[in-house]
């Protein structure tokens, strides 16, 4: 192909102007065919264009097919995505998006643009994050398409629609907003679309940019939205009236508006018996709270509350810090810390190396720190024990969140022993209580009460019970099927 393009000719107007422009990058094509039986030039992005495409629907029908303007390409070359247009910033964009540009005549006031991307994008995969024993074993991935037609497939309904639109000023991200048009509240609609709209930034790489662009209080450290990898969980917000938002280039999805509670359930919860799966949301529950509170609550007893130790343990703990020389807060601080850098570093490292380093490095620093006398042995099973009951959070955001309130609690119950761990508890309560997602209360359904969300929030009742959609989304449509038809169980033979 390469000798058919000479390049002494003049460029038309439009060529020129993109050439100028592109001229200094290095993978940009510029070239033009005297051989064919319409001359013609021809420019592209090569490094983002299908070859295939181009040497077998677009080279062959210029190369044989006599055209007499650049409209009547629309009719000849079987591409569907063909442009014509003269505005050079439309040229520019299609072209950095995987568009090859034909001109004819230098006279031409025209060009045709054709569709040719290469789409580079991996397998849809099982999910990392969010992975479940039981229920779809799929995964979004980084490409839009494939993630719209994993929720397609889920949600087969005319009513489900897709905005899109572009956002970042160099990125140029293209972002989709799915909802379902019956069900959801328009209002959230429009919030979201508004602060994709209004937000300015250069680039958008992915979701998580978006997540702080939509929240209602960026200086929040709990997050506002809820993200996922599961479609199926997406598909299931869908139905419930709530927006979610999927980026180009993310395999995470967007849910909101949302609740404090939703972040400590996992979806593989409605895959078990609601007995089951109840227990092991309260457990979640539980086991947040005791990674928040058990080292505060060491530091407090042991530094102001001597007398609430009962006796029997009273001499296990004097045994234990015989040989500690630092005061407990000293010490609750180092081995948080340290259990911070090898999370860190476990996370960091290659797979198998970070596993390693993980169960090695707890191993080893855990008992050099004890036999050294630096920590108590009863503070590093604590310590073990609160680390081990973050990892519960099913959810990796809200994890993160976890991890940095331990400390407030820490420091304020060494000012002021148990005293400073209800007064961070308030803090962070009356924080809790003005944080809202899209406008909607974040507590909810403790704050405002609302007794029909009860239903699926800290338990999950069967799911005959959850014949009503969350009141907190303000649904267009709050009944999802009819609860009396639900209960009734016929044979066949009835």
């Amino acid at each position: 192909m390469a000798n058919w393009f000479k390049k002494e000719h003049k460029k038309p107007r439009l060529t020129e102007e993109i050439y100028q422009t592109f001229r200094k990058s290095e993978d940009f094509t510029c070239q033009f065919n005297s051989q064919a039986i319409r001359p013609y030039w021809i420019c592209y992005q090569r490094n983002i264009i299908d070859t295939q495409t181009l040497n077998e629907q677009i080279l062959p029908y210029l190369l044989y097919t006599k055209v007499y303007s650049i409209r009547e390409l629309k009719g000849i070359l079987p591409n569907k995505e063909i442009v014509i247009t003269n505005k050079i910033n439309d040229i520019e964009n299609k072209l950095l998006q995987g568009s090859i540009m034909i001109q004819f005549h230098k006279h031409d006031g025209y060009c045709a643009l054709i569709d040719a991307v290469k789409f580079e994008k991996r397998s849809v995969s099982t999910p990392e994050v969010e992975f479940s024993v039981n229920g779809p074993k799929e995964a979004f991935v980084e490409s839009l398409d494939t993630n719209l037609n994993l929720i397609r497939k889920r949600l087969p309904v005319p009513e489900l629609r897709v905005k899109e639109l572009t956002v970042g000023k160099l990125s140029r991200t293209k972002v989709a907003v799915l909802y379902i048009e019956d069900i959801v509240e328009k209002e959230n609609v429009q919030t979201v679309l508004q602060r994709l709209h209004d937000f300015e930034y250069d680039s958008i790489n992915d979701t998580s940019f978006i997540s702080e662009i939509i929240a209602d209080n960026t200086n929040s450290p709990f997050p506002q939205v809820l993200e996922t990898e599961r479609p199926d969980r997406t598909a299931s917000v869908l139905v419930e009236g709530k927006v979610v938002v999927l980026s180009e280039g993310s395999p995470q999805a967007i849910i909101a508006p949302t609740t404090l509670v939703e972040f400590f359930s996992s979806f593989e919860d409605y895959f078990m018996n609601w007995y089951i799966g109840s227990f092991v949301r309260m457990l979640r529950l539980f086991s947040v709270i005791f990674s928040i509170l058990i080292t505060p609550i060491y530091v407090a007893v042991l530094t102001y509350h001597h007398e609430l130790i009962p006796r029997d343990l009273l001499a296990t703990l004097v045994i234990s810090r015989r040989e500690v020389p630092l005061p407990p807060i000293l010490e609750a601080l180092f081995l948080e810390i340290t259990i911070e850098l090898l999370r860190e570093a476990g996370a960091r490292l290659p797979a198998k190396v970070g596993q390693t380093i993980g169960i090695v490095g707890g191993i080893v620093i855990g008992t050099a720190s004890v036999e050294a006398g630096l920590t108590s042995n009863v503070l590093l099973i604590m310590i073990a024990l609160a680390a081990l009951a973050s990892f519960t959070t099913p959810v990796y955001t809200m994890g993160n969140t976890i991890r940095l309130i331990r400390f407030p609690f820490l420091l304020l119950a060494q000012l002021w022993g148990l005293l400073g761990i209800v007064m961070c508890f308030c803090f962070m309560l009356t924080h809790l209580i003005g944080l809202t997602s899209l406008g909607r209360p974040f507590l909810e359904p403790l704050y405002p009460l609302r007794i029909r969300d009860l239903k699926d929030a800290f338990v999950r009742l069967p799911f005959s019970q959850l014949s009503k959609r969350p009141t907190f989304v303000r649904p267009g449509d709050t009944v999802r099927f009819s609860e009396k038809k639900a209960e009734k169980k016929k044979d066949i033979d009835e």
